[in-house]
């Protein structure tokens, strides 16, 4: 089958799946948008590589995948899953889907090589960019190998090892595997943690800066102007102390002026008998 007849399959396949007249086969495509919230089947951490091959025989392309599926973006060799099984993989915080669709890696898994990742995939993780002149992934120093983490979410059909990883020197991909892994118990932190990485809020902005103002002093009081009605007994009081001290003043001055009178009397009558007792003698 050439490369371009099984685009042109892939292509008439997903159509007719988005009108509703048939739908893909279970692992035709590893970009669902909730890929990450499906029940873990399998957690654990490989080394992963990356390849494409799409059957143009460039850069030791070596045909169509083993599933049969048309190279595309998500889909990943195993040395032992099952092919159609789905997943994700993590690095430095980024998520991206994958299913199996192609064995291998081949000799590389004897070294602890368990995924191959497409080469779309591994540019995404990476911050570079897939050249598709070379097939490869530039922007990223020639680095072809990441430490990973692989969460799987649904096992394929057929045969294959349904546990961690073995190298394809095994034979592990090609025996019916009746006893999958027991799936890992994910705790509500977990779970917690996973949601906080998948909305990945914007940081707010700051709060803006508000002066401190000075804590505001009470106005002081304007003297209350006294009103008529106020000022009437207080004239009244005025005029009442004011007639007390003037009749104080005019009996007092009385009295003074009377001790006076007596008293220039008395010397009066007093002088007139010195005078009469001088006279005699």
């Amino acid at each position: 089958m050439s490369s371009r007849l099984g685009m042109r399959s892939f292509t008439m396949l997903a159509s007719v799946a988005v009108i509703g007249a048939v739908t893909l086969s279970a692992g035709a495509t590893a970009h669902a948008d909730d890929f990450s919230e499906k029940k873990p089947l399998l957690k654990g951490s490989t080394t992963a590589s990356y390849y494409w091959d799409d059957a143009s025989g460039r850069n030791g392309d070596t045909g169509l995948p083993a599933s049969g599926k048309p190279m595309q973006k998500g889909l990943a060799a195993s040395p032992s899953w099952p092919l159609l099984t789905e997943g994700y993989v993590v690095y430095k915080g980024k998520k991206e889907p994958f299913f199996v669709g192609d064995r291998g890696p081949g000799v590389p898994s004897n070294r602890g090589i368990m995924l191959d990742l497409d080469a779309k995939t591994f540019a995404s993780l990476t911050g570079g960019k897939f050249n598709s002149s070379s097939l490869s992934v530039d922007g990223v120093g020639g680095q072809g190998h990441i430490k990973i983490e692989y969460v799987i979410t649904k096992w394929g059909p057929g045969v294959g090892k349904k546990n961690h990883p073995v190298a394809f020197s095994t034979g592990a991909w090609s025996r019916k595997d009746a006893r999958p892994a027991t799936p890992p118990v994910v705790t509500a932190e977990e779970k917690k943690t996973d949601k906080k990485d998948e909305e990945r809020p914007e940081t707010p902005p700051a709060p803006a800066q508000v002066a401190e103002k000075a804590p505001e002093q009470a106005p002081e009081k304007a003297p209350v102007k006294a009103s008529a009605q106020d000022k009437a007994p207080q004239a009244e009081l005025a005029a009442a102390v004011t007639t007390r001290d003037t009749e104080s003043n005019g009996v007092g001055g009385l009295a003074l002026i009377s001790a006076l009178a007596f008293l220039s009397g008395g010397m009066f009558l007093a002088r007139g008998r010195i005078r009469k007792a001088f006279d005699r003698s």
